[in-house]
């Protein structure tokens, strides 16, 4: 649980509720003529009388230095480690950052087990730690003041790591034979478009004089065979299956069985083919059914249409029998059939289904990726939703690229499935752009949890509370994160942190984390952009924009940390290439908002994805209605 800031700055406002302490916020004024407040009564005459003036001073001597100065010295130079009050914040700066990849990754050997459940507080749920007071068995929750009794050992309760400002606990829920899964049990599930726009060639390098033509399924094709020989070799006992659609669905299994085909009626029932799905069994490993594989992969042939939807819905239902599983789902167009069909103009039951599907799949432990190819249109702003909700990757592949891609997405194993992160704040303390604004608790429900997730909160203070606050030397924050392990363990971990609290105007450039800062731009103004509330994430960009331009004033700015910058310029760009001709969003800008969406600190492992500047072109970033 890492912050933004050093401090927890209590008198920063939104726009809606800017105040005349941040003289650089915004404000709208109205043209009415008001009526002007009643004039002060007149001063009432002085009830003593003046006393007379009193005589001139004697001149004194003038005076003629030895050595006059040749000139002035130079001014004092402006202090560096504050900012300035005309330079008030206009962007939050409160912002927590959660690295949910590396707390869920818990290890066997971990030696901060606990045994018993948490204490929580019976009014805001809080949990007590190694933090909290305890005088008499009595508990002063301090979050929301109220009064527990406590009739446990704190030191037995707390067991993990704890210092005077941090405290880290787990729990772990004893784990019965009917709850333990082997992890090779989950299930890969490629999902391909085999339909007839597939036949579609791109020249491709040859060491020949003459040129080499490749189709998408050829691409296809070797890239499956590839994964299936890399799977293979490192993960010999996970289980894979193949499902096709054109203008009916394809479900091949691990290769062995006889293939079910669903058509006509069927493309557009969703519980049937539901039931199909989840029925068809996949009983073997990938050492056994290599071979079939393969074959099945070679065989396949381009005609038809196009119903990704209801494949997908097949596909999810094979996946959601083992929690942990995955479909990679590969398309070149826009689905024409079935359930999800979009050849038409969007219409809400379109955009129901693709809701639907995502949370099915994330209740169900399953992550979706999906692929497309580059200068086709398949409407990814809406077909990117499965990959955005359930944890998967959202990707634009070539025919040179897409071995390597469908390979990186069939090696991101689920860390932990049902993922909720509840964040704990004082009472006086909220969260803004949050269904409920004025409760000082956070629920997220996040689902799934691959390697390298990172996720931000932001926060405030209620004005009424900032002078109480900063009378305070800290406030509490507690992260409660639960969840279960590959193997099914049920998870709770509670981190608890106090933070020093301080004005703006007493905030030194030096106190900002960078990558907290321009993780949560990126994925705040992505997440508004995707919503439809272009004109909120412009407002969200140029306050980021402006804060980047106030630190860099005051200290140079890392190489590192220009990468921030060029998020908020790519983001830039897309919003104002949207709200310029009311256009939506292309497939290319889908592919770089769901990037942002999901970014993650440059600072972090290599193998994480961060967005690149694209080359500014208007055309790659719009579609027409």
């Amino acid at each position: 649980m890492e912050f933004a800031c050093s401090h927890v700055v209590c008198n920063w406002r939104s726009d809606e509720a800017a105040s005349t302490d941040f003289p650089l916020m915004n404000h709208e004024y109205d043209n009415v003529v008001k009526e002007a407040p009643p004039r002060p009564p007149p001063v009432p005459p002085p009830r003593f009388r003046p006393r007379p003036p009193l005589p001139p001073l004697p001149r004194l001597p003038s005076f003629k230095p030895r050595h006059a100065p040749g000139s002035l010295p130079p001014p004092l130079p402006p202090r560096e480690d504050k900012m300035e009050a005309d330079n008030s914040l206009k962007a939050n700066v409160n912002i927590v950052s959660l690295s949910v990849g590396q707390l869920v990754n818990i290890h066997p050997d971990t030696d901060q087990e606990a045994v018993q459940s948490p204490v929580l507080c019976g009014k805001c749920s809080a949990a007590l730690s190694c933090l909290s007071s305890l005088q008499r068995n009595m508990w002063v929750c301090e979050f929301c003041g109220s009064v527990n009794g406590v009739h446990v050992d704190v030191k037995g309760t707390c067991t993990a790591q704890c210092t005077a400002e941090h405290s880290d606990d787990l729990y772990l829920q004893s784990l019965s034979d009917d709850d333990y899964q082997n992890l090779e049990d989950s299930l890969v599930v490629f999902c391909v478009d085999i339909s007839g726009s597939m036949s579609v060639t791109t020249e491709v390098p040859s060491s020949s004089a003459l040129p080499v033509y490749v189709s998408r399924l050829e691409g296809i094709q070797d890239a499956l065979q590839r994964a299936l020989s890399s799977m293979l070799q490192d993960s010999p006992r996970r289980r894979v299956a193949l499902v096709t659609f054109s203008d009916e669905v394809v479900i091949y299994g691990d290769g062995t069985s006889v293939p079910l085909t669903l058509r006509d009626w069927a493309l557009v029932d969703y519980d049937h083919i539901w039931e199909q799905g989840a029925a068809y069994s996949v009983p073997h490993c990938i050492a056994e059914t290599y071979r079939q594989l393969v074959q099945r992969v070679k065989d396949l042939r381009e005609h038809g249409a196009t119903c990704l939807g209801p494949a997908a819905l097949a596909s999810v239902a094979m996946a959601s029998r083992h929690p942990g599983s995955k479909v990679i789902l590969c398309t070149d167009g826009r689905a024409n059939i079935g359930l999800g069909e979009m050849e038409q103009t969007s219409s809400p039951l379109t955009a129901h289904f693709y809701r639907q599907l995502a949370e099915q799949a994330v209740d169900s432990g399953v992550i979706i990726s999906v692929m497309s190819f580059e200068g086709t249109d398949c409407r990814l702003a809406d077909v990117g939703r499965l990959a955005d909700t359930t944890g998967g990757r959202v990707n634009i592949v070539s025919i040179g690229t897409i071995a390597t891609e469908i390979q990186s997405a069939s090696m991101d194993n689920v860390l932990a499935t049902g993922v909720t992160a509840t964040l704990v704040a004082c009472c006086g303390i909220y969260f803004p752009d949050e269904e409920d604004e004025s409760d000082h608790k956070l629920v997220r429900e996040i689902g799934n949890v691959t390697t390298g997730l990172q996720i931000t909160f932001q926060f405030a203070v209620k004005p009424e509370f900032t002078e109480v606050f900063l009378q305070r030397d800290t406030l509490p924050f507690q992260l409660q994160l639960s969840f279960k392990t590959r193997d099914q363990q049920r998870v709770t971990r509670i981190i608890t942190k106090r933070r020093p609290v301080t004005s703006s105007s007493r905030v030194g450039v030096g106190s900002f984390n960078m990558a907290v800062l321009g993780v949560h731009g990126a994925q705040l103004c992505a997440g508004l952009t995707m919503e439809g509330r272009v004109q909120d994430a412009q407002k969200q960009l140029k306050a980021q924009q402006d804060l980047l331009t106030q630190i860099s004033e005051q200290r140079p700015i890392a190489t590192q940390e220009r990468i921030y910058g060029n998020w908020m310029d790519t983001m830039s760009t897309i919003c104002d290439d949207i709200t310029a001709e009311s256009h939506t969003l292309s497939d290319e800008a889908a592919e770089l908002v769901y990037q942002m969406r999901r970014a993650t600190s440059v600072y972090s492992s290599s193998t994480a994805q961060t967005p690149q500047k694209p080359t500014k072109k208007k055309k790659t970033f719009m579609r027409r209605k």
